[in-house]
């Protein structure tokens, strides 16, 4: 499976003039099971001591807003607009913050 991490409003340094730019983003040949989701946060984060683990892989992008994420492995990542981020099946992570003004809008898309 292709996976990427970047911002999705940053643009090549050069780009085509006579045809459009296409970027893959994920892509798999046996992705099954999708579900696409909008997520609004207004300051909410996840309880102390809880850890988030879905049962398929979860690709997500901020639109608007700020978070942080932090992952059981102790990683932690800043999300700021267009920042996005697959993460896969089974990863325990947790929503550490939400920007509330503006409010986070993100896109998931969970899939197998």
């Amino acid at each position: 499976m292709n996976t990427a991490e970047g911002n999705f409003f940053e643009q090549p340094q050069t780009l085509p003039t006579d045809f459009e730019f296409f970027q893959s983003i994920v892509s798999s040949d046996n992705i099954t099971n999708i579900t696409i989701e909008r997520i609004i946060s207004t300051g909410q984060k996840t309880p102390p001591n809880q850890w988030l683990e879905q049962d398929r892989d979860e690709w997500v992008m901020l639109l608007q807003g700020e978070s942080e994420l932090s992952f059981e492995d102790g990683r932690r990542k800043r999300l700021k607009a267009g920042d996005y981020l697959l993460i896969p099946k089974d990863i325990k992570h947790r929503v550490e913050s939400t920007s509330s003004e503006p409010s986070c809008i993100w896109l998931a898309v969970y899939f197998q």
